[in-house]
């Protein structure tokens, strides 16, 4: 959605009494992102063309559950204009903090836990609706509400193949021989944890935003951190300290790298190819 789409019209239906600056801003792949000014406050502005206000439920609700434990924007105002969805939350200064802080940070997160495994609402993301019905198996919520759907995909974009097949059915037999076995306490997760995803606000306080959150296997967060790069030793030491991890993580951690590795090869094609091959090699 370009900016000349938020007009003065537009802008003026905004729960605001003085709008003074609208400017776009950089807000990920999937919202149109500005900076407005406004009542002697600045604001961060999510839009979401051709949506409704439900749109940004899950959002909403999954920064106000982190929120409550871990620094995150604040939702301020939630609504539609002209059929656009948006979602105001407080502007935050970005500084630097520690790796440290954040691994204590994400771990208190993790520690807030659930009855279920799930969400409350569902999310829509590029490639398809996540289902975040609340279940209580952790191995039945992960293959049939995460795996099999996103394997769907990838065969209707034409990202599978008969190798992948094999193999993918042979990491979903473990994974399902594993959880048989191994009960799982559902954890608040912020469910996108990528270096994209965390900051530091001008006090060096650990923020974490875009949060994609369900409760869930805490092991499912912890492997999107080591995909990407931009958490240290530190961090991962922090956390193993504030919340100790079950002895053979790094043998599972894969099954989990896999799901995000296999969005990704959905959404940009087999850029992604090798390393998803590499996960499905091991089965």
């Amino acid at each position: 959605m370009s900016a000349y789409r938020l007009n003065q019209k537009w802008l003026s239906q905004l729960p605001f009494r003085q709008i003074t600056e609208c400017r776009p801003v950089s807000g990920g792949d999937i919202n149109a992102a500005y900076q407005i000014k406004a009542d002697q406050r600045t604001y961060f502005l999510k839009v979401q063309p051709n949506h409704p206000a439900s749109y940004f439920d899950h959002e909403k609700r999954g920064l106000e559950e982190i929120g409550a434990l871990v620094k995150t924007p604040t939702p301020l105002a939630q609504g539609q204009i002209q059929n656009d969805a948006y979602l105001a939350l407080e502007w935050i200064e970005s500084g630097s903090g520690s790796q440290a802080d954040l691994g204590r940070a994400v771990a208190k997160m993790h520690a807030q836990h659930a009855k279920r495994f799930g969400f409350y609402e569902n999310h829509q993301t590029k490639a398809l609706i996540k289902n975040n019905a609340w279940n209580d198996s952790w191995r039945d919520f992960y293959i049939k509400q995460r795996l099999d759907p996103e394997v769907a995909v990838a065969k209707e974009k034409g990202r599978w193949n008969d190798w992948r097949e094999a193999h993918y059915q042979k990491m979903r037999q473990a994974f399902c021989d594993y959880y048989d076995q191994h009960e799982v306490v559902p954890s608040l997760l912020h469910g996108d944890l990528w270096v994209g995803n965390y900051m530091f606000d001008d006090a060096g306080q650990p923020v974490l935003i875009d949060p994609d959150a369900v409760y869930g296997d805490r092991e499912f967060d912890l492997a999107m951190t080591t995909i990407f790069g931009g958490f240290e030793f530190a961090f991962y030491q922090a956390y193993e300290q504030a919340y100790p991890l079950a002895d053979g993580v790094n043998n599972r951690l894969p099954w989990y790298q896999f799901y995000y590795l296999c969005m990704h090869l959905i959404l940009f094609g087999e850029t992604y190819g090798p390393a998803v091959d590499g996960i499905l090699e091991r089965y």
